[in-house]
């Protein structure tokens, strides 16, 4: 749990990553209209968009299915409202959320499209779906092993329940009745020891992570990973 905080900890403080952040939450909608409304962040880990939620204005309710991730949240963000739960079974009344919003969660599922319809259900009439996340199958990582890298890259993406899942949010919204979609691709440049951080989490590979380090130690590691941020009205 420890190492799992401090990779997230680290990708969440990335420049690009706050800049992500910031755009999913103008892409809720119009702050000002979420004043006092409620918003859930499913899949909230550490907890810290529940915080920046709250921050403008939003009632902001987390949700994780991990109950130390929850329990981490609780105790960095005191005020803030947790809970553990289903992606697929959210502990909310139907329509009684303004907007929904889950970040690099759904590759986690077996079933991508029961959580999408799970956000559908409890979303009011006109709220808004966020989905961001990465598609496990685009990342780029310099290596002087490109065939090596090509089998990494995908013996993880193969590890996980939908790896490719998220090219496919703007058809999954479409096909759960969401409408007027907005599509978005942001890249995560990495060049420091966070790129190294997330490899050690893809692979233990020793001579391939050997290279990397010496790559990050002369200032020539780069770790590349698109970021796909979708929105749609419900």
């Amino acid at each position: 749990m420890s190492s799992l905080l401090a990779v997230l900890d680290a990708a969440d403080a990335h420049p690009v990553a706050v800049t992500l952040r910031a755009r999913s939450y103008e892409l809720l909608g119009d702050l000002t209209d979420l004043t006092d409304r409620t918003v859930v962040d499913v899949g909230c880990g550490g907890g810290r968009a529940v915080a920046e939620l709250a921050e403008r204005g939003a009632r902001a309710v987390g949700v994780d299915r991990d109950p130390e991730m929850i329990g981490v949240a609780r105790e960095r963000w005191p005020t803030g409202e947790f809970h553990v739960g289903d992606a697929c079974e959210l502990p909310l009344e139907t329509g009684s959320v303004a907007g929904y919003r889950a970040d690099k969660v759904l590759h986690a599922l077996a079933d991508p499209e029961r959580a999408v319809a799970e956000a559908r259900r409890v979303l009011a009439p006109g709220g808004r779906a966020v989905l961001l996340g990465q598609d496990w199958d685009t990342l780029a990582i310099d290596s002087d092993e490109p065939e090596t890298t090509r089998r990494l890259v995908r013996t993880k993406a193969d590890s996980l329940p939908s790896p490719r899942v998220a090219r496919r949010y703007r058809n999954l919204l479409l096909d759960a009745g969401f409408t007027d979609p907005v599509v978005e691709v942001h890249t995560l440049v990495l060049t420091d020891d966070t790129a190294l951080g997330l490899l050690h989490r893809m692979t233990d590979e020793e001579s391939w992570l050997a290279e990397q380090a010496e790559r990050a130690r002369t200032n020539r590691i780069f770790v590349a990973v698109p970021m796909f941020l979708v929105a749609a009205q419900g």
